[in-house]
């Protein structure tokens, strides 16, 4: 019989437990991580609302995660004890400029990190940062790794440059404005949070726009000067007023579309601006190594919001989906 751990599961669509499972089995390309913290991201919450891509019930969602190997690797590169961080995207595939049919995100289809256990390819690990505690190490996969690709593999952005950033408290935002901030950019944020745009600023950015405010994007527009970078993940109605704010020659890269397509795309602007729009979803191996590179060097630490028990990770998702937080929700194991 097998022995069995605690896990966050959804047996359905808007329903979440906390149960006891097997451990899992390793295949012979993996090892077997005993999860210290794992960190929630809106992809979760939307799994657990049934509003995502190729469901499956019951699941164990999580895609960010940090722990211990547990025994040695086959292939002889981990050893017991080791301290890894989980590179959470499977199957990129050949070309670094956008993603294989064949990607997907642990999570979902695999069984994820929101559990005492999981099995890993050795191919996803990396070596803990050593400057990071176990909560921050479990905040940093994919966040990090979608805003360093969405600022440098795609908008290469340049020391000095103007940045604005849209929706500053999630986790991919603060990370963006920490790289942007980092590697000598000046950054703007935007909020519909006062006491979010001044925690902001607190890790560097000048100052931000209250998007509730009429004027916002004229004020954004004056005060900036023309942003040369501009991180969204928003869309909807607002994405046209980026088109105004972006400089001539500026980039504005999107990772989301929470407020659904734009109804407008400005697109006379677009052309006389010779503005570039990018997607970007995550990124490949080396972008994931790059990251943890550039963290290091810099020596950033995620802005950790909140942080739960597993027991208590049905208080996690509710805060989640509250939009209260202001950086990662975390849970330890």
């Amino acid at each position: 019989m097998n022995d069995v751990m605690q896990a966050v599961q959804f047996p359905a669509a808007r329903q979440i437990h906390v149960t006891t499972v097997a451990d899992p089995v390793p295949a012979a390309d993996e090892v077997v991580v005993t999860v210290r913290a794992a960190a929630l991201n809106h992809r979760d919450l939307w799994i657990k609302l049934g509003q995502y891509a190729g469901l499956k019930y019951p699941c164990i969602p999580g895609s960010d995660g940090a722990g211990v190997v547990a025994a040695d690797s086959a292939d002889g590169t981990f050893k017991a004890g080791d301290e890894v961080i989980i590179y959470p995207g499977y199957d990129w595939g050949d070309n670094p400029r956008a993603q294989a049919s064949t990607f997907s995100i642990l999570g979902l289809p695999r069984d994820g990190t929101l559990a005492q256990k999981i099995a890993v390819p050795t191919k996803q690990l990396a070596p803990k940062p050593v400057h990071l505690t176990w909560t921050e190490a479990a905040a940093l996969p994919l966040a990090g790794l979608t805003a360093y690709r969405a600022l440098f593999a795609r908008s290469h952005l340049r020391t000095g440059e103007k940045v604005l950033i849209t929706g500053i408290g999630g986790g991919v935002a603060l990370f963006a404005l920490q790289f942007a901030v980092a590697d000598g950019a000046e950054v703007w944020v935007t909020s519909s949070s006062e006491a979010k745009i001044a925690q902001a600023v607190a890790l560097g950015a000048k100052s931000g726009f209250n998007y509730t405010t009429d004027g916002w994007a004229e004020a954004a527009a004056t005060e900036i000067g023309g942003a040369d970078v501009i991180v969204d993940s928003a869309g909807g109605a607002g994405f046209a007023s980026l088109v105004d704010i972006a400089k001539p020659g500026g980039r504005i890269v999107f990772f989301g579309a929470t407020r659904g397509d734009p109804d407008v795309l400005p697109a006379r602007k677009v052309f006389w601006k010779q503005l570039s729009i990018l997607g970007t979803t995550m990124g490949n191996a080396d972008d994931w190594a790059a990251m943890l590179a550039f963290t290091a060097e810099h020596q950033i630490k995620p802005v950790v919001s909140d942080t739960f028990a597993v027991a208590d990770a049905p208080a996690a998702f509710d805060l989640m989906e509250q939009g209260g937080q202001f950086g990662k929700i975390v849970v330890t194991m």
